[in-house]
């Protein structure tokens, strides 16, 4: 790959990640706020890498311009030093000898390849550090959600109480596992409220309310969903916040019980600053 191309990768990869995480919060799609600084460092060295290795090949370039300078002066120095006389025998070169496809010189060509054209696959690479300049992908949503089954709750024991504020703000987590895991059945008869985005099912009737959890980025993201049923279906990737009870079925605090809500009021709502996490509602109004 040559410099030029190289410079220009480092330069926008730098400087697309100075835009996403410094100047946006286009970052916080993809990856949790404590990643944050990390990224704004990583664009800074880029930029920097970027800017130090344009200056480098600036100055090879001047001394290799001064040196062949200095050479076409020897050549020309030593033609007229000697002269061939008519018995003078030739030059006998040792060695190897140069072959026509040979270049000694910096990305030269040897054996008849052309090292110094940039494989076309290389210029791909710029559509990733132009995209975060000009197009950054969308946050995950109810596509990677309706992808994936439901994140396994861990196992529980030992439940406190449940304050008696009505509705009970719950994550989705939590309601998940007190469905299917607390035998004292706090949750029966409860009025709750959660939040989260708006998957889609097939065959219709239903849908899942749904957080999107990611340790570290993007790639390791798991969803944790709660079935609605509810008089109308709200579009795909819509934030809510849903209040209901409990879906009867099965035996509640088994497995065998449904992780399901009968909705009473569904409304719309921005999405919040901590939409990767299984976060409590915020306070309405």
């Amino acid at each position: 790959m040559r410099r030029p191309l190289q410079v220009t990768l480092l330069v926008l990869s730098g400087l697309g990640l100075l835009h996403a995480s410094l100047f946006t919060d286009v970052c916080l799609r993809y990856v949790k706020p404590g990643m944050r600084p990390l990224l704004i460092v990583s664009g800074f060295v880029l930029l920097v890498l970027g800017i130090a290795e344009a200056a480098t090949r600036e100055g090879q370039e001047a001394r290799t311009g001064r040196k062949g300078h200095g050479r076409h002066g020897d050549h020309a120095h030593g033609a007229h030093a000697h002269v061939a006389g008519p018995h003078d025998e030739p030059e006998q070169h040792h060695g190897h000898e140069p072959h026509p496809g040979d270049n000694d010189g910096h990305g030269a060509t040897h054996h008849g390849h052309d090292h110094s054209t940039v494989p076309r696959v290389a210029w791909l690479l710029l559509l990733p550090a132009l995209s975060l300049l000009f197009y950054a992908p969308p946050a995950l949503g109810a596509y990677t959600a309706s992808r994936q089954p439901a994140k396994v709750v861990a196992e529980q024991d030992d439940f406190d109480a449940l304050p008696r504020t009505s509705p009970l703000p719950i994550t989705l987590t939590d309601f998940t596992t007190r469905v299917q895991q607390d035998r004292s059945l706090a949750i029966k008869g409860r009025t709750v409220e959660m939040s989260g985005l708006v998957t889609p099912v097939p065959g219709g009737g239903s849908w899942d309310l749904t957080r999107i959890i990611i340790s570290c980025c993007a790639a390791d993201a798991q969803s944790v969903k709660v079935r609605i049923y509810s008089d109308s279906i709200p579009p795909a990737n819509t934030w809510v916040s849903v209040t209901g009870n409990w879906h009867p079925g099965g035996k509640l605090g088994t497995k065998s019980a449904p992780v399901a809500l009968d909705a009473q009021t569904v409304k719309k709502i921005q999405r919040p600053s901590n939409g990767y996490q299984d976060a409590l509602p915020f306070p309405s109004g």
